[in-house]
């Protein structure tokens, strides 16, 4: 009997990224493929790459060089580069890797059936132009079987002076918000209790689609696709991901507020406290604009989690300006804050300006910055203590196997004394007993 193909992904970088390597997987089960833990025990291994920052990338090629050397002994062996880095380097990749045989950019993952039968009829194939995104025909293989991504819109028209995404994602395309519908309604049909929206700039969404309303604002907005989809059956927590304060509505801050499956958390990267920063970044805000939607979230949901993005040691950044950053990050109270130090991108404006800082510069104001949002995380999950707080089972902790680990509505990671095979999925209402920067701790009232 001939032995199963088996295939292996490994996805770097984002949400998006992790959706995209879950409908590639389920378009490579289709063809009859089997996925394996161990890319040295598979015959097709494909890499989901982000090009954010540097040592993303360094890695891949690292793990690349693996594989490649590993080709030279097992002649049947399918090497796929996918994502962000073969959308950047494209031919070049060929070039440095031979050995590659499908180099294929983030809007051609429905098309991985078409292209790798181009590769099994003896083509090294690039597949970087854009293309109209196709709507998903294949199921995806989801990592999770409780909470599951649903891309809303692709692509992103932002001109931000740090970021690749637009050159490697292309131009915004929305989805109907039907097929939206229909994708979560099938996830509810097969017991998925949370859903997340995503988009790389998600409040752009509908943007691109047909129609206005009487009083001549688009048809279709987030704000609206939230109405339209909070009732479909099964699903109880809908979350979503990334937003961008220039878009960000108080229109949209009241509908979280008045549907119940909306959870009551905001990720909104702010980059930099700085005006003269932001405005270098081409970001189209300031830092008091964003100060004023995130007091206008707190108006209407006193406690809701904000979580954001931000960016030390941008291209010509004072220490002055940096403080800013610290001060908005001490004023607003973070319940999470996702740091990363500038990292020049190839073909971004802000690559090519002379007044780089030093590595040294950048590390300094990074632990500054992250030894001050671990204590403001930490008096932000103060409130938590003694409260009930309603927890989505996802999985056993690994540190510690008597208890089971999953998240409240505002995404607290919380840990307490449960059966998983019991619990698994299910919504638990928990008593905080303890409290840490990043998570909780609690007792279950089940019983």
């Amino acid at each position: 009997m001939k032995s199963p193909r088996r295939y292996h992904i490994t996805t770097f970088g984002c949400q998006m990224n992790k959706a995209d390597s879950e409908r590639m997987a389920g378009i490579l089960e289709n063809m009859g493929f089997e996925c394996s833990d161990d890319p040295n025990n598979a015959n097709l291994v494909l890499y989901n790459t982000c090009t954010i920052r540097d040592n993303a990338e360094q890695k891949v090629y690292s793990y690349l060089g693996r594989q490649a050397k590993r080709k030279h002994e097992q002649s049947d062996l399918t090497l796929v580069v996918a994502g962000c880095v073969a959308q950047q380097e494209g031919e070049t990749l060929l070039r440095r890797v031979p050995e590659l045989d499908l180099v294929m950019g983030p809007q051609h993952a429905n098309r991985l059936r078409d292209l790798l039968e181009q590769v099994f009829d003896g083509n090294q194939v690039v597949a970087t132009e854009p293309i109209h995104i196709v709507e998903d025909i294949t199921k995806p293989r989801r990592d999770s079987r409780i909470s599951a991504w649903v891309n809303v819109i692709y692509g992103c028209n932002e001109r931000c002076t740090y970021c690749v995404v637009p050159n490697v994602r292309g131009k915004e395309q929305s989805r109907i918000p039907e097929a939206i519908r229909a994708e979560m309604e099938g996830l509810g049909q097969q017991g998925y209790q949370e859903i997340t929206l995503l988009g790389q700039n998600i409040d752009a969404y509908g943007r691109d689609l047909p129609g206005v309303t009487e009083s001549g604002r688009h048809r279709h907005t987030l704000t609206d696709l939230l109405y339209y989809v909070h009732d479909v059956p099964g699903i109880e927590r809908i979350r979503f991901a990334t937003s961008h304060p220039r878009y960000f509505t108080e229109r949209l801050i009241r509908a979280c507020n008045e549907l119940p499956k909306v959870c009551e958390h905001f990720h909104i990267p702010f980059q930099s406290g700085d005006n003269d920063i932001l405005k270098a970044m081409a970001r189209g805000y300031t830092h008091q604009k964003y100060r004023r939607i995130i007091d206008k979230i707190r108006e209407y949901m006193p406690d809701a989690s904000i979580s954001a993005d931000a960016i030390v040691g941008f291209p010509g950044e004072t220490e002055a300006q940096f403080e800013n950053t610290l001060n908005l990050v001490e004023d607003i109270g973070f319940d999470q804050l996702n740091t990363a130090a500038y990292s020049p991108r190839p073909g971004t404006p802000a690559a090519q300006w002379e007044e780089q800082l030093s590595e040294e510069v950048k590390s300094d104001r990074l632990q500054r910055l992250n030894r001050l949002v671990s204590v403001k995380a930490a008096e932000r999950s103060q409130r938590y203590l003694g409260r009930i707080e309603e927890v989505l089972v996802e999985d056993q902790n690994p540190k510690d196997t008597t208890q089971v680990m999953g998240r409240t509505r505002g995404n607290r990671l919380t840990f307490f004394t449960g059966d998983l095979r019991e619990l698994k999925g299910q919504l638990v209402n928990v008593k905080i007993t303890q409290t840490r920067a990043f998570s909780l701790t609690g007792e279950s009232l089940r019983y």
